[in-house]
């Protein structure tokens, strides 16, 4: 398959190095210093689950002069979603499919507006990995896994042919008929450890087994369950019990990239992880307090980082 990996940082960088090493044509987005040390050097992955590098690797900040491909892989951060899209409009053919591998559950929907909800495809991923350093790629879960599907449920050629690339890698890989309930399962996990992780800024085996600490934990999770069912999502009864398991047995070092960012004082995706479940639960009259809490103690920092930035 032809390839563009739209956002060449942790994850796509990761998923985009095993497409290349599969034999796919792979061409990452990149920019300044990362783009430069890719062409100069390669791609290079260190990871708990293999250590690769991708020589040659085709990467450029620009999509003019890529033509139509087969697939978008969309890896940017949840913020750059909409300027994203539009930047690929030149390598969208009438057969393109774009996927988003993005934190969230509102990615694909707002991907489909800009480019046509025909070329969108739902995807869910599972990895932890970051830019280590420009042009190194460092992934450090025992996990790396990947849930595709129509959004409509549908099992269709195209959708085959996604998941069938996507096994010729050594990512464990899935086909789904319903996209939409992953998506928020994967949600129940990601936004539990964007928003404990951000406020207590240590790894997710420092704070598991405080209780104290997994209470809220639990708490925030109950909550993003209950905004999705009112949202039409049909939850298994013991999402919250398998999340727990899945954060029990994770590497103890996992941060997600919201609170890298946060750490950092980098602008974030709290709106996309946090505030959507703070705005959601207002819409849709359920309480969610502790998402409420732990919103509005990042959002001070937020608004400074986005300022900063601006400068």
């Amino acid at each position: 398959m032809k390839i563009v990996i739209m956002g060449s940082g942790g994850v796509g960088g990761y998923f985009g190095g095993l497409l290349a090493r599969a034999g796919h044509e792979v061409t990452f987005i990149a920019r300044g210093d990362h783009l430069r040390a890719i062409r100069t050097n390669g791609l290079q992955v260190k990871g708990v689950l293999g250590d690769f590098i991708i020589k040659p690797a085709t990467a450029t900040d620009t999509l003019e002069k890529i033509g139509h491909v087969d697939l978008v892989l969309m890896c940017v951060k949840t913020t750059g979603t909409d300027k994203a899209a539009q930047s690929i409009k030149p390598i969208i053919g009438p057969g393109t499919i774009v996927m988003s591998l993005q934190n969230g559950v509102d990615a694909a929907e707002r991907i489909g507006r800009i480019v046509g909800k025909e070329h969108v495809l739902g995807g869910a991923i599972w990895v932890a990995a970051s830019i280590e350093a420009p042009g190194i790629i460092r992934q450090v879960s025992q996990y790396c896994r990947i849930v595709l599907g129509e959004l409509d449920g549908r099992i269709t050629p195209r959708a085959q042919a996604v998941f069938e690339a996507l096994k010729s890698t050594s990512a464990t890989v899935e086909l789904s008929d319903n996209i939409l309930k992953v998506v928020w399962t994967k949600f129940v996990f990601f936004a539990s450890i964007s928003g404990i992780g951000a406020l207590t800024r240590v790894e997710v085996g420092s704070y598991r087994s405080i209780p104290e600490t997994r209470v809220q934990l639990s708490a925030l999770m109950r909550e993003v369950e209950a905004v999705g069912r009112a949202s039409g999502i049909a939850f298994d009864a013991d999402v919250v019990n398998k999340t727990l398991t899945f954060i029990d047995n994770a590497a103890p070092a996992v941060k997600s990239a919201m609170q890298r960012d946060v750490e950092l004082g980098h602008p974030s995706e709290l709106e996309s992880i946090i505030g959507i479940i703070t705005h959601k639960g207002h819409e849709l009259n359920v309480p969610t307090p502790v998402t409420d809490i732990i919103y509005a103690f990042l959002l001070p920092g937020e608004r400074k980082a986005m300022a900063s930035a601006k400068q």
